[in-house]
């Protein structure tokens, strides 16, 4: 009908989908390109702040750089950040480069569609700004989404210490697999993190997809901390090493053992190494990526699963 054909040019797609992926997704290829070196850092970049909008990476690749990301099917080139490097953490023996996002595009949308969805939804964002994303600005909010064109997980991070406890979803999350560091992006203002640098170990839950509803209503818990376990609207259990309640019904729960963590902008970026992996069942994990991709999917006919 004439309506369907209009509304994609009167009305911004949604920023974001949420989708089933099987873990670890392999849909998209990351790839860091500067001076005339790659690397490949599917699994090896994540997002460290959200203001300044900075990435970190295992690889120093200089004073510039820019991440491409490449559909894996159909091999077209998805979107590119430009990245500034920032600085450098010293970490155990190994190291870790944060860079600031100066720029980036997709090109998951044809043209004309392209930049008129952009004004659209910077438009929306700037009249109805949302709790998640009050702090960026239009533009910065549309370099985060290219950065999620790599799909990202969902897990809920547990956290148990003496006269506090919690549990609360996360997506700024990632390995960082030459070093073997994993990273959590958690705002500062989180009422947990002054207990996660003070106890240095949380569990993280890999949510199923089908418990999105649950998982998202555990959103108020980054301001306020859980009175009891029994306030979770479904079963916890002791994790293996560290006994700190986490999601019986995960698809698994890692264990992390934080050995830094450091302000960087609105966020405290906490970095550790997996203690323990306890794949508990096969299933699809709940996943973010940006709507222009799952419609340039659905243009594919390989449409992802949305919950």
């Amino acid at each position: 009908m004439w309506k369907d054909w209009v509304r994609p040019f009167v009305r911004p797609l949604p920023q974001w989908s949420t989708i089933a992926v099987a873990p670890s997704q392999q849909s998209v290829a990351a790839t860091l390109r500067w001076n005339d070196e790659t690397a490949d850092v599917t699994a090896d970049h994540a997002v460290a702040s959200l203001k300044p909008l900075t990435i970190v990476t295992s690889i120093d690749a200089g004073p510039s750089a820019v991440i491409e990301y490449r559909d894996r099917s159909t091999g077209q080139i998805l979107g590119t950040l430009q990245l500034a490097k920032t600085t450098q953490l010293a970490i155990e023996q190994g190291s870790l480069t944060l860079y600031r996002v100066e720029a980036g595009e997709h090109r998951c949308l044809r043209w004309p569609h392209r930049p008129w969805n952009t004004w659209l939804q910077n438009r929306l964002m700037r009249k109805h700004p949302s709790a998640q994303h009050a702090l960026m600005a239009p533009q910065a909010v549309q370099q985060l989404m290219i950065a999620y064109l790599c799909p990202r997980p969902v897990v809920l991070v547990s956290v148990q210490a003496e006269g506090h406890q919690n549990i609360f979803p996360m997506d700024l999350i990632g390995p960082l697999e030459r070093s073997g560091f994993y990273t959590l992006a958690l705002r500062s203002t989180n009422v947990s993190a002054p207990f996660m640098r003070q106890t240095r170990r949380v569990a993280l839950s890999s949510m199923p997809a089908s418990m999105k509803t649950a998982v998202y209503a555990l959103s108020a818990h980054h301001k306020r901390p859980l009175d009891d376990w029994n306030e979770v609207p479904f079963p916890v259990r002791p994790s293996r090493e560290f006994a700190i309640p986490s999601v019986a019904e995960a698809l698994c729960v890692h264990e992390l053992s934080i050995v830094h963590s450091q302000e960087f902008g609105s966020h405290t970026l906490f970095v550790g190494r997996i203690a323990s992996a306890e794949e508990k069942c096969e299933g699809v994990q709940l996943h973010h990526t940006p709507a222009y991709y799952q419609m340039y999917r659905r243009r594919q006919a390989m449409g992802f699963a949305e919950v």
